[in-house]
């Protein structure tokens, strides 16, 4: 899942981020410290689920929040304000939920669980732990957990797995919404892994890092910067 964290207070963004990857490991997140900053990085690509502080220093949360919602339709809006006033704003300005500072881990687990179905219940139906994809003039259903990595080939994708490689027509970003609340993660434009199967990371290119992958260690996948904290993050270094 790609999740935005909107507040102008960093303890509040490190404790919300620390409580959403308690909860979904595999989240990929996007932080903004004003709305101006938030703005830019929304415009920037499609995140399925925005945590939004009311009181930002140069716009309110509100007025973030209706930008948001004109410009990506299908995400998930949630408030994160001190003020439990602010609870029916939400919900009159078609926002999906909110939470309380301090934050609760039961609360945000909640409201997590809530948007993750919400955001499944309006996608095409996958079977349970299986991947279908179009490769070879047929559809075959991938186990997701023997997906190594996905790199783009071209217009096309090649999805690497412990059994064999596969090409299909498909965007990277598309694999990526489907695959990361299964645990994935996007290291650069160019590759998705799957954080279950990194067997090394060590430092690379312009201060940069690059991982090798289980069962694939003659290939060398380049992290890119701005990836290298969410990536630390989600290993626990």
């Amino acid at each position: 899942m790609k999740i935005a964290v909107i507040d102008d207070e960093r303890p509040a963004r490190r404790e919300l981020i620390h409580q959403i990857l308690e909860v979904l490991p595999g989240s990929q997140i996007g932080e903004a410290d004003s709305g101006a900053s938030a703005l830019e990085l929304i415009s920037s690509g499609d995140f399925d689920l925005l945590f939004i502080d009311i009181n930002l220093n140069d716009m309110e949360g509100t007025t973030l929040a209706a930008a948001a919602r004109r410009m990506m339709p299908r995400a998930q809006i949630v408030f994160a304000t001190a003020y439990s006033q602010y609870a029916v704003k939400a919900f009159e300005l078609g926002v999906n939920n909110y939470i309380l500072k301090p934050f609760d881990p039961e609360r945000v687990h909640r409201v997590l669980e809530k948007c993750r179905k919400d955001l499944e219940s309006s996608s095409p139906a996958q079977p349970a732990g299986r991947l279908a994809i179009s490769s070879d003039r047929k559809i075959v259903l991938l186990d997701i957990s023997r997906i190594v990595y996905v790199e783009t080939c071209g217009r096309s994708c090649l999805i690497h797995t412990t059994e064999g490689d596969y090409t299909e027509n498909q965007l990277l970003g598309e694999y990526e919404k489907r695959l990361s609340p299964q645990g994935f993660f996007r290291i650069h434009k160019s590759y998705l892994v799957n954080l279950n199967y990194i067997s090394e990371m060590f430092p690379w290119a312009n201060n940069s890092l690059a991982v090798k992958m289980q069962g694939f260690e003659k290939n060398i996948l380049p992290v890119s910067r701005e990836k290298v904290k969410n990536l630390r993050q989600l290993l626990g270094l």
